[in-house]
This record gives structure tokens, C-alpha cells and sequence, in this order.
């Protein structure tokens, strides 16, 4: 080689070490104002196998990334191991959050979290959003999905458990209504979404086997379920808590009874009338909170009865018809209000010493009845303290005297859920009309297998 190419060598490879370390300062100025500015630098994660959260330089896009539950989504690491299952999405300026395969941009949070251990009880998404913005998407995401959220980590676990989530539902008016219902004489119940026509079998309870035995009566109210009956020594009352998807011993009434009428409303509601173990009809009236397990007595009925049936509608409890201490069937009614009112011949329909107490419901302050001999709907005129035949019932739906057949306002719904109608049809189907002009439509919205009716039916709504 001559001198003179030697010579462009020599000055070639002084011009790209010029620039080389020309960058170099310019990178290390901009570190020394992020360093200034309170700025951390970028951390390095040698693991490969921890998913973690990295921040990246303001040249680049910014982008936070988080893995939960055994489902890794660095992109970087993804990118290295040279995995091309998903496409890696970036937009300028924005923070996508990556929850499995979804993909939720969002304004950026004042810090990012940078390393993200899976058995760290801190969880990124609360960190990164703020506890109440995530309560606030979280109420807003549907029941159904509420266990997958309490599997992800501790924290979710926690915060589906405290019921700070269903208190945020009630005050903003997300309430879901599920219908809960029972075909076996065990603690074995299962739970159906309207909304999402999703079905949840509830875990088995450990019930009293003479409790079993005898006929049960339920409740729903807030986040709870009573299941009341009796045990060989006196009443029993097992509760299913929605937070912690378990059973357990309910709080007694002070004056144990069944055959009562009963309805919610939010997290209270109300026990009237019913029959001790001796048998005597009561006039007993009790209020039951769900938040404080508490049982408070309130004024006594006008009228003992037991088989009636109760309401809540125009935010005041109704108790409808019944048998008297005559042993003969009640058309009056009472309500509630700090003190009781009779309504005479509120009832007229009636059905006997063996039938069963009435089918009422009540969607939007409006009150229905199921005439279940004459498989007719009927409509209450609030006005003129009368009842209009206004459609029919699904002819699918099974009874004995109004015995086996659920009717429920569930939300927006009227529910009908009948059992076999024969020895070789096996199925329960829920029927569900929205009240509107016109004589009611039933569409079937769910079908489950069953050889045996419908025991105890409740309304869930939270």
C-alpha cells in the first residue's frame, strides 16, 4: 500500500472515532440533565425469566409492560428470544397496559414500575394507575369475571374480598342482578347470569343432615345468601358470602320461625309473620343487615300469618296474603312504612291451605303475580288497589299448586324458571320477559339439566 493510502486510512478512522465519541458525550450530557432533573436512569434486567416493566428513552416510544400470572409479555424479551406470536404494538407518547392478549393505552403515571416480581404482594396495575382509577375500571367490569380477577395476584384477591368493589357498584348504579337456585335438598346451589347467560355452580356446603331433610327457605341480600331451615336441636341458618365464594353459620333470628314472607332490598331485609316449631302463627316482624349480621325486631304485623309472600316496591316493604290464625287464606295486605297499614282485598286471587304462597314480583315499582292454576300473568294497579290479567305464563314451566316454579324480578326482568314437566324430560329453563306495551314475550335465556324441580330460588343483585 502507498503513503498516500495509508494516509486516507489513518484520517478516515480519526473522523468515525471523532464521532463515535462525539455521541458518546452528547448521551452522557443528556444522562447528567435526566440526573439533575431527579430522573432515574433506565435499570437493567438480566433475567430472563421475571417479567418486568422498563422505561425507555423519550427518543423512543414509551411503553410499560407487565406480565401477570404466569403470562410473560416482555416485548423486549420476546423480541430477543426471537418469539413472533404477537405483534408489538407501539404508539408515541402513550403507556399500553398488557393484560394477557389485550391491549389498554393510557396517560403514562408520574413513576413506572420497573421490575414486577410475581410473588411480590405490590401490584403494578394499582401502582400504575392509582387505587381508585382501577376500582373505578373494576366496577365497571362484569361479575362473571370478578374470580378471574382475584386470581391474578394478592392484591386483587384482597380488594374483590374487602367489598369495596360491590360498595362502588351500589353507588354508582352498576348493579347486576343473578338469579340463584337450588334442585336438590342440599347446600348445593347454582348461580346464572342473565346478562352474560353464564352459568356458576356454587361450592357445596357441609350441611346439618337433618337440615337437610326439611324444606328450606332463601334469601339473597347484598352480598349474602341465607339458606334458613331447622336441626334436630332448633333453626339453622347457613350463609353463602359471595366475597369469599364459602359457607358458614349464620347469625339466628331472635325469634327463630319459617314460613315467613320475606324480601331485599340493598343490604337489608325483611322477615314477617311465619310459624314457630310449635307450630303457632306469628306476627314477628325482623330486619336483617347484611354488613352487620344484625337482627333487629320491628313493629309487630296487624294481622299474624304465615305463607304469605313479601315485596319491596316504592322502597316500602309489602306482605301479601298468607293464612290467618283461622287457618283460612288472607286477600289483605300490609305495608310497611315506620309502621304497618292494612290494604284490604289485595289479594283476592287466593289459592288454598295447599298452595303456595303467592308468585309476585316487582320490576320498576310495578308489582306482577303468576296465577300458576291458571297459568296466567297478572299486573297490580296501584291505583285502584286491582289486579289485570295482562298475558300468559310460558306453558314449559311445571307446577303443583304455584309448588316448583320460581317467579322473580330480577333488575329489568321478570324471571320464570320451571322444572320437568314428565319423568323423561330432564331440564330446568329460565324464561325472562322485559315489561313493556303489549302482553309479555318470554324468551328462554337458560336451560340446565335436572331431574328434579325448582326448591328455593333467590335474587342477587350487586
Amino acid at each position: 500500500m502507498d503513503q498516500e493510502s495509508i494516509s486516507q486510512c489513518a484520517s478516515s478512522s480519526i473522523s468515525k472515532n471523532d464521532e463515535t465519541k462525539s455521541l458518546e458525550d452528547n448521551d452522557n450530557e443528556n444522562e447528567s440533565i435526566e440526573s439533575r432533573k431527579g430522573k432515574r436512569h433506565m435499570e437493567k434486567n438480566e433475567d430472563k425469566n421475571v417479567d418486568s416493566a422498563r422505561k425507555i428513552s423519550k427518543k423512543d416510544d414509551l411503553e410499560l409492560q407487565i406480565g401477570f400470572g404466569g403470562f410473560p409479555i416482555d416485548a423486549l424479551s420476546r423480541q430477543e428470544s426471537g418469539s413472533s406470536s404477537r405483534q408489538i404494538y407501539k404508539k408515541p407518547r402513550e403507556v399500553e397496559l398488557r393484560l394477557g392478549t389485550s391491549v389498554v393505552p393510557m396517560i403514562p403515571p408520574p413513576q413506572l414500575v420497573n421490575i414486577y416480581d410475581l410473588n411480590a404482594d405490590a401490584d403494578p396495575l394499582l401502582d400504575a394507575l392509582g387505587r381508585d382509577p382501577s376500582i373505578i375500571c373494576l366496577a365497571r367490569c362484569p361479575r362473571y369475571y370478578y374470580a378471574s380477577i382475584a386470581s391474578i395476584n394478592r392484591s386483587f384477591r384482597q380488594l374483590i374480598k374487602s367489598g369495596e368493589l360491590f360498595k362502588k357498584r351500589s353507588n354508582d348504579k352498576l348493579v347486576e342482578h343473578w338469579v340463584y337456585f337450588s334442585c336438590n335438598v342440599k347446600l348445593n346451589w347454582e348461580a346464572f347470569d342473565p346478562i352474560c347467560n353464564k352459568w356458576m355452580r356454587l361450592p357445596e356446603g357441609n350441611a346439618n343432615e337433618f337440615f337437610e331433610r326439611l324444606d328450606k327457605e332463601s334469601m339473597a341480600v347484598g352480598t349474602q345468601l341465607l339458606v334458613l331451615g331447622n336441626g334436630l336441636e332448633g333453626q339453622i341458618i347457613y350463609k353463602y358470602n359471595l366475597l369469599t365464594n364459602s359457607w358458614s353459620l349464620g347469625h339466628l333470628m331472635n325469634t327463630p320461625r319459617c314460613l315467613f314472607g320475606s324480601a331485599s332490598l340493598g343490604n337489608i331485609a325483611i322477615f314477617a309473620g311465619g310459624v314457630d316449631r310449635k307450630g303457632k302463627i306469628l306476627d314477628v316482624v325482623e330486619r336483617y343487615n347484611s354488613e352487620t349480621e344484625a337482627w333487629e325486631t320491628l313493629p309487630s304485623l296487624l294481622k299474624p300469618r304465615k305463607m304469605a309472600s313479601g315485596v319491596f316496591m316504592d322502597n316500602k316493604f309489602y306482605l301479601i296474603g298468607g293464612i290467618g290464625l283461622d287457618m283460612k287464606p288472607l286477600k289483605c295486605g300490609e305495608v310497611y312504612d315506620k309502621g304497618w297499614t292494612e290494604i284490604p282485598n289485595m289479594w283476592p286471587i287466593g289459592g288454598g291451605n295447599s298452595a303456595a304462597p303467592p308468585l309476585l314480583a316487582v320490576v320498576n315499582n310495578e308489582l306482577y303475580a303468576a296465577d300458576p292454576t291458571m297459568m296466567e300473568l297478572n299486573r297490580y294497579s296501584k291505583s285502584n288497589n286491582k289486579w289485570d290479567t295482562i298475558g300468559r305464563l310460558p306453558e314449559s314451566t311445571h307446577n303443583i299448586n304455584g309448588w316448583g316454579m320460581a317467579f322473580r324480578g330480577c333488575g329489568e326482568r321478570v324471571i320464570v324458571i320451571g322444572g320437568p314437566r314428565a319423568t323423561n324430560d330432564t331440564h330446568v329453563a329460565i324464561y325472562s320477559w322485559i315489561p313493556s306495551e303489549g302482553p309479555p314475550q318470554w324468551t328462554m335465556i337458560g336451560w340446565k339439566k335436572s331431574d328434579k324441580f325448582v326448591y328455593n330460588c333467590a335474587i342477587m343483585g350487586c
